[in-house]
């Protein structure tokens, strides 16, 4: 379908803005979007549709653009709700890129135009693919409140005679059928095989849908995904459609049709996956100030800010937990920290909690391969015990472990720390540090899915975190601050050969082996080391005092 064509359909709502010269090229899907940059969810060839939510002044009109432009999309489709009108600075951000743009008069809905689309692109399907498709409007017109995903499976249900689920990464039921003979519910436990399966085969390049035989019973399991991305960086957050049934004995045209359903499915998950920016955003804020030593008013009256988005209609100020989790590749050709950020907000969402909505209440932000989550809890009872409410590293894992593991196949890891409570500002940069230390407890273990609590530190390492901050700051630069200003006009790299040589133990062999050093060279930076300090590190005390320093700092 070519973008000429849905100009010319009037119950479309759509003005040309610009681009004239480019409307014969081919829409091969839609999406619905105002994230500032949606180029992971693109893959080329979508009419985007967005009301400009993104958009908080001028200058952000042409980045926007830019971006969909290098991701190859049809065309740009701007409602005027939230503005209006569609602002100029966007339309010369088209021009420059030479998208096509159109407007969209206010009272027809984006669900209309997204429904029309993939009706026109779903054209030559044939038979049962029509009579569904042709209602799939009650999906994309219920809106956050409405059916969602359970629409189609009931449709795939009543139409098809298929029961079918919504399945996470971990194996979490998103969506199911809500007719009433829609049979047994799908298990924790099956559930959970079902995307251990789905995770296995798609890390095998297998092409779907996987078909798997458990209990006697045949499922084929469809990837819901955006298609062209590379698949380490979407695998542990995408869904999966799990219907009960062969699909190798399937008609082309059924197999259509549910290729079909994972895209409308796919709109559900990019809406979900948009609705958690104001968390993100408030988490990443969060941290920002934790990391560059903000004083704590100012953190506290961010977490104020923070507190009613996470815990609506919470009287009291929450205790908090730190979370952090890493997923780290072999080649390292991935960034971990993206990949982190959706999992550990699957791995958080309260389990008993099905549907596609955030039913979670944390907020999660990613710096380098780290992905941070604030955890708001609530006060603890009289009695004090906040264990009972807070989050165990063990049970994080309890049912996930296993799926998750068959994604990460033989080159990839997760390694989860978990904090203890703490109930002011005060105590978020220990919180972090704790949190941080335990995930290092974690990637010391063996297996592919590790993770590890506050409760497992050693002493010095428990200790660390809640020591002052000016406290932290004079020790370390007493220290350190003499070897880091040496490195910087000279670059010896006393400060990496002083923790190489902490961490061999003193051993002068082991450490010139690891460092490619000569033992000679490594004992003139050692001396170097004790010369600008006053220090011997031959001596406990002052070995003790560096690894203390290199660990706060």
């Amino acid at each position: 379908m070519r973008l000429r064509v849905l100009l010319d359909t009037p119950t479309l709502g759509l003005r040309l803005l610009g681009g004239e010269d480019e409307l014969d090229r081919t829409v091969r899907g839609v999406m619905t979007t105002d994230l500032r940059d949606p180029s992971r969810y693109l893959s080329g060839g979508e009419l985007v549709l967005t009301g400009l939510a993104w958009r908080r002044e001028p200058a952000d009109s042409e980045p926007f653009v830019r971006i969909l432009a290098a991701a190859g999309v049809a065309g740009l489709a701007a409602g005027e709700a939230e503005l209006g009108s569609v602002p100029d600075d966007l339309i010369q951000a088209c021009a420059q890129h030479r998208l096509p743009l159109f407007s969209v008069v206010e009272d027809v809905s984006f669900a209309s135009i997204t429904e029309h689309v993939v009706r026109q692109v779903s054209s030559e399907r044939a038979g049962d693919l029509a009579a569904v498709v042709d209602r799939h409007r009650r999906l994309m017109t219920s809106g956050p409140t409405g059916g969602g995903p359970e629409v189609v499976l009931d449709l795939l249900g009543s139409d098809l005679d298929l029961r079918a689920w919504v399945l996470s990464p971990t194996g979490r039921q998103i969506a199911g059928s809500t007719l009433a003979d829609a049979g047994p519910e799908l298990s924790g436990e099956l559930a959970a095989r079902l995307a251990g399966e789905h995770l296995a085969a798609a890390r095998s390049g297998r092409r779907g849908p996987h078909r798997v035989t458990l209990a006697g019973v045949t499922y084929s399991l469809f990837p819901v995904r955006q298609e062209g991305r590379d698949l380490r960086r979407t695998l542990l957050s995408d869904w999966l459609l799990a219907v009960e049934a062969d699909a190798g004995e399937w008609s082309e045209e059924r197999l259509d049709l549910l290729h079909g359903v994972t895209q409308l499915i796919a709109v559900e998950r990019d809406r979900r996956d948009a609705a958690r920016t104001v968390r993100r955003r408030l988490a990443q804020e969060v941290l920002e100030l934790v990391q560059t030593g903000a004083p704590p008013a100012e953190i506290a009256a961010r977490l104020r800010v923070a507190a009613p988005v996470l815990l609506p209609g919470l009287g009291t100020a929450p205790h908090w937990q730190i979370v952090v989790a890493r997923v780290e590749w072999e080649d390292g050709d991935v960034p971990g920290g993206p990949v982190a950020q959706s999992l550990l907000e699957e791995m958080l969402v309260d389990p008993g909690t099905a549907g596609p909505e955030p039913s979670d209440r944390i907020a999660v932000a990613h710096t380098g391969d780290d992905a941070v989550a604030l955890v708001p809890m609530p006060v603890p009872d009289e009695s004090g015990d906040s264990s009972a409410t807070g989050l165990r590293a063990a049970e994080l894992l309890r049912v996930v472990q296993e799926p998750l593991g068959r994604g990460l196949s033989d080159d990839g890891r997760l390694t989860v720390g978990v904090s203890a409570a703490v109930h002011s500002a005060e105590g978020l940069r220990g919180a972090l540090e704790e949190a941080r230390h335990a995930r290092r407890v974690a990637a010391a273990r063996s297996g592919r899915v590790c993770a590890a609590g506050h409760e497992e530190l050693a002493s010095h390492v428990l200790l660390l975190p809640f020591v002052p901050d000016d406290v932290r700051r004079a020790f370390t630069a007493r220290l350190l601050d003499p070897l880091r200003e040496y490195d910087r006009k000279h670059r010896a790299e006393l400060i990496p050969t002083l923790e190489a040589f902490l961490d061999c133990d003193g051993s002068w062999t082991r450490c010139a082996t690891r460092l490619h050093l000569h033992v000679n060279t490594l004992r003139y930076r050692v001396g170097r080391i004790e010369q600008l300090t006053g220090r011997d590190l031959s001596r406990l005390e002052d070995k003790l005092d560096f690894f203390l320093a290199l660990r706060m700092s």
